[in-house]
C-alpha cells in the first residue's frame, strides 16, 4: 500500500469547493480522504468529501473531489490518498 498527501486546501464556512486529480492509472485502487487541519473543538464533523470518477483514456482516470465545509468557520484540510495493492 502507498499513502500520501496530494494537496492542501481551504474551504470557507458552509461552502463546497471542487478540485480534480487527473491522470491516475486506472489499474490502481485509490481511496481518497480529506483530513481537517483546523481545530474547532465543537464536537461535530467539519468537512464532507464526495468523490466522482471520470475515465479520461483507456489507461487513466480523473478524480473529482468535492469538499463541503459543514462548519461556521473556514477549514484548512489535507487531501490524502491510499493506493491499495
Amino acid at each position: 500500500m502507498q499513502v500520501g498527501t496530494h494537496f492542501t486546501g481551504t474551504v470557507a464556512a458552509n461552502v463546497t469547493r471542487r478540485w480534480f486529480a487527473p491522470q491516475w492509472p486506472q489499474a490502481w485502487h485509490v481511496i481518497w480522504y480529506a483530513v481537517p487541519l483546523t481545530t474547532t473543538g465543537a464536537g461535530a464533523p467539519q468537512i464532507e468529501l464526495k468523490v466522482q470518477v471520470e475515465r479520461t483514456s483507456a489507461d487513466h482516470l480523473t478524480y473529482w473531489l468535492d469538499v463541503r465545509n459543514l462548519s461556521s468557520g473556514e477549514v484548512n484540510f489535507e487531501m490524502r490518498y491510499a493506493i491499495m495493492g
